[in-house]
């Protein structure tokens, strides 16, 4: 059964990347959650999301600004490892608290917790007519680069700071989408060799079939997701995207997920 929704999720989420805000990382990384501790989902997560982001280099990767990438790309690695050396270390932790309700004792732990109020403040920012109207200047693009990647690194969250920090930088359409996922791989290459510890130490516990079958849906996603979905508005997807997103914060916090 997580399979089947795992591998819907990616499909569906890789799809909906192409009209929203919100990227792949964003939306899976919770439905994985469900099925598999948050340490483990996050990092089974950055495999599919490296998977997709390298399908997409291979598209569009040639378009890239490597002035940019430079600027904002290298920076990002960096805090990308901070991020993830973080998640790690808060994972040690144990639950802050925990209650019985409908019958079963709930916990909650500092890592889902945070986990949890990161992804209710990056839908309020994405659903933020004012935040989607901020350009700031390129010679902020380096401090950039160190925002996107740290959350990229804690949490999987980098695509709404990177937007907003690539948008006012005067690139064409195709060389903004492409300098974009190349920043998403560099980010996602770091983190993975934090979470690459935890990965190894837990190799039994990753459902590898999922990580494969999940990327595949992925690439199909994107590959036919302007084929189907060319008259869905971009807000109606936001908003279907926050509901769902803001359901599984409130889980993590509450210890029902």
């Amino acid at each position: 059964m997580e399979l089947i929704v795992i591998c819907a999720v990616a499909l569906a989420g890789s799809l909906l990347t192409l009209f929203s805000g919100f990227g792949l990382g964003t939306l899976l990384m919770p439905v994985v959650a469900l099925f598999f501790p948050l340490e483990l989902a996050i990092a089974m997560t950055a495999m599919v999301h490296l998977a997709n982001n390298l399908f997409k280099v291979g598209l569009l990767g040639k378009k890239a600004d490597y002035s940019i990438l430079i600027k904002f790309g290298l920076p990002a690695v960096v805090s990308a490892f901070i991020g993830a050396w973080l998640l790690a270390w808060l994972g040690n932790f144990q639950p802050i608290y925990q209650y019985h309700a409908f019958g079963s004792e709930l916990h909650v732990s500092t890592l889902k917790l945070i986990i949890g109020c990161l992804i209710i403040f990056f839908v309020a920012l994405e659903l933020s007519p004012k935040f989607a109207n901020i350009a700031v200047d390129r010679k902020w693009l380096p401090i950039g680069g160190v925002i996107s990647g740290f959350f990229g690194g804690l949490s999987g969250h980098q695509g709404a700071f990177r937007s907003m920090f690539l948008i006012k930088t005067g690139l064409q359409k195709e060389s903004f989408v492409a300098t974009g996922v190349l920043v998403a791989v560099m980010v996602d290459l770091s983190r993975l060799l934090i979470y690459g510890t935890d990965i190894l130490m837990h190799t039994n516990s990753i459902s590898w079939v999922m990580v494969i079958a999940a990327s595949v849906c992925a690439f199909a996603g994107a590959y036919i997701g302007k084929r189907i979905l060319g008259k869905v508005t971009i807000r109606t997807v936001q908003l279907l995207v926050s509901a769902l997103l803001a359901f599984i914060a409130v889980g993590l916090i509450t210890g029902f997920l």
